[in-house]
């Protein structure tokens, strides 16, 4: 999307405080408003409306980007990967599906920052499982949870209940949490003055719902199952494909009285293509998950 180059760009030169200043001039749009300039992109590709859409949300962005501090990596370079993710939501961004642009980036702008996150350490890189994952993005919080919030080494009943609730060994969770430690600023440490008052971290922090680990473990899951079910469908002939699509794949399921006459058959014959088609998928699935060691064997 040509747009990124008009952006304002984070940059330790600049200063967090004087792109933090310069992204709130964007103002806000309006629901009506918001709609015709994605009209006018998916149907015109309309660069002006697309950097008006990018250019509004850009104070998320760095909201969200605010909730990644903890991870010893550049923030001026985290918060340019949320714009990278606003971008693509932008850029696949449907006005028509009912929600808001803001709903719908939030996913695009944490994956592109987890994503960075992850390429950036090298532990993750060799560690790849989901519990690893999971302690990764969620040891902080579970820090929080049990009072845990002294520097240096975690103590040993606090090492012992954290790798049982997150269900990683204690051997991780020290290693972890050594290499996490150090790098969170004070959350009242003040980063602008404006007429409103001085804005503090903890302002543009990251709502304290988002889940993190359960944001990537979810996209993570839902990738693979995707993975699963393109492959099983080789189980099904060209006729079982279509109708089981058709049936169960669409936004809007097509009926059983259309698919009836579009095969010069009965419903009650397309009915039960579609049942045979769904039990032969599921089978598959389940086989490639167990040979893919997703599944433990029957």
């Amino acid at each position: 999307m040509a747009t990124y180059a008009n952006l304002p760009a984070p940059s330790p030169e600049q200063g967090l405080n004087r792109y933090l200043q310069e992204i709130r001039k964007f103002p806000m749009l309006e629901p009506e408003e918001e709609y015709m300039l994605a009209k006018r992109w998916a149907e015109d590709g309309d660069t002006e409306a697309a950097h008006k859409m990018v250019t509004s949300h850009l104070r998320l962005a760095a909201k969200i980007a605010m909730g990644y501090r903890g991870y010893g990596l550049p923030q001026a370079e985290v918060i340019s990967e949320a714009n990278v993710g606003l971008m693509q939501a932008v850029k696949k961004f449907d006005p028509e599906r009912g929600f808001r642009l803001a709903t719908y980036a939030m996913w695009w702008i944490r994956a592109s920052i987890q994503e960075y996150v992850l390429r950036s350490w090298s532990m993750v890189k060799l560690g790849t499982t989901s519990a690893q994952k999971k302690l990764f993005f969620n040891l902080r919080k579970a820090k929080s949870r049990i009072g845990a919030l002294e520097d240096g080494d975690l103590r040993p009943e606090h090492v012992k209940r954290i790798a049982h609730d997150l269900s990683v060994t204690e051997a991780e969770v020290i290693s972890m949490n050594r290499r996490l430690s150090g790098g969170d600023a004070s959350l009242n440490a003040t980063i602008s003055q404006d007429g409103e008052g001085a804005a503090q971290w903890q302002d543009w922090l990251e709502d304290e719902d988002a889940d993190q680990a359960g944001d990537y473990e979810a996209r993570d899951e839902l990738e693979s199952r995707r993975a699963l079910l393109l492959a099983a469908m080789d189980v099904l002939n060209d006729r079982e494909k279509d109708i089981l699509m058709q049936r169960r794949l669409e936004d809007q399921p097509v009926t059983l009285e259309d698919l009836s006459t579009q095969y010069a058959v009965s419903r009650e014959r397309i009915r039960q293509i579609e049942v045979r088609a769904f039990e032969k998928l599921q089978k598959r699935m389940q086989d490639l998950a167990r040979e893919k060691g997703m599944l433990t064997p029957a």
